[in-house]
């Protein structure tokens, strides 16, 4: 029952992809590497260099492989720069959904995984937000999935598109077999940043906002493993193609950890000072979000094994310490 990831050459995509292979599943990864590498994608998957937005390509894709299910993160991901740049984020993360939604319908693709985001939840508060928390993205990035979720659950009604939408919360860390991992030029998450620069790739690490309602000013985020996340998406499969309702389920650990927090955190593990430069707030970020993930725990079985913040850190600088691509 072959699997269609778009978005496989990047950084959750990659790593989702090298879970599923070696859970034995028949990979196809369609990806146009405007920001993934091909060196990310397993050699055990089939690479399709296109544009997720292109029906006739997805036409042709899932006819000639037969797709069983399509788990989609190809899209943009950058808060600040959906803050300025909108109309970007509305096509590729909205548009180009509908896109491949109306392909998976017209070729009868029965199950469908969606890479969604905290994003839409918005101020989350200190409290761990449940899914049916109030959703108030406060970004063109959040909205833009926010919408895409909203399309799933009509096309779902009318065509009986069976879907799982997942929320993470902050990604970080890297495969623990050093396969892949984060390498997204000029990326901006924070333990990437932080990892880049306490190896010297980096000259400073910038920290936007010291005055938020929080113990140290910093803001507070929910970081999970990647490899836990990849974890969720072969379940969150399994659990569909089982027969398994529409589902929303959020993927974090319920545990938040502020900025400076992480940043003394890398310097620790690494044993070096970090050179941490303070600046104002970012337009489109939040106090603090942390996610109730009892929902996903519940459904379809999901336990995460790299709840630690050291070790995330850990992987994410040896990934850098190594990196192939």
């Amino acid at each position: 029952m072959p699997v269609l990831v778009t978005g496989g050459a990047g950084y959750i995509g990659s790593q989702t992809v090298l879970e599923l292979i070696d859970a034995g599943e028949t990979v196809i990864v369609l990806d146009n590497l405007s920001t993934g590498f091909k060196a990310a994608v397993s050699p055990a998957a089939k690479l399709v260099v296109g544009d997720v937005g292109n029906s006739t390509l997805l036409a042709s894709v899932i006819a000639e492989h037969k797709i069983d299910a399509i788990i989609h993160f190809a899209g943009s991901v950058v808060v600040p720069e959906s803050v300025a740049n909108p109309l970007n984020y509305y096509h590729n993360n909205t548009c180009q959904t509908r896109i491949l939604i109306e392909s998976a319908v017209e070729r009868g693709v029965p199950h469908f995984i969606f890479s969604s985001t905290a994003a839409v939840y918005g101020a989350g508060g200190h409290e761990p937000v449940k899914e049916n928390s109030p959703l108030r993205p406060q970004s063109p990035y959040g909205r833009s999935k926010l919408m895409s979720e909203w399309m799933l659950e009509d096309i779902s009604k009318a065509h009986g598109l069976r879907h799982t939408v997942l929320r993470y919360f902050n990604v970080a860390g890297a495969d623990p077999r050093g396969r892949t991992g984060q390498a997204t030029k000029g990326a901006t998450h924070l333990i990437k940043v932080a990892s880049e620069a306490a190896l010297g790739k980096r000259k400073f690490v910038e920290v936007f906002g010291t005055d938020y309602p929080t113990a140290d000013g910093t803001c507070i985020r929910d970081y999970i493993h990647v490899k836990d996340l990849a974890v969720a998406h072969k379940l969150a499969l399994a659990r569909l193609r089982g027969g398994g309702e529409n589902l929303t389920a959020n993927c974090g650990y319920s545990r938040g950890y502020s900025v400076f927090e992480v940043l003394r955190a890398v310097e620790r593990i690494n044993g070096t000072k970090l050179d941490i430069r303070l600046s104002n707030r970012r337009p489109g970020d939040t106090t603090s979000i942390v996610a109730d993930s009892n929902l996903a725990r519940g459904k379809f079985g999901w336990m995460p094994k790299f709840d630690n913040l050291e070790v995330i850190v850990s992987s994410a600088l040896n990934w850098e310490r190594a990196r192939p691509y």
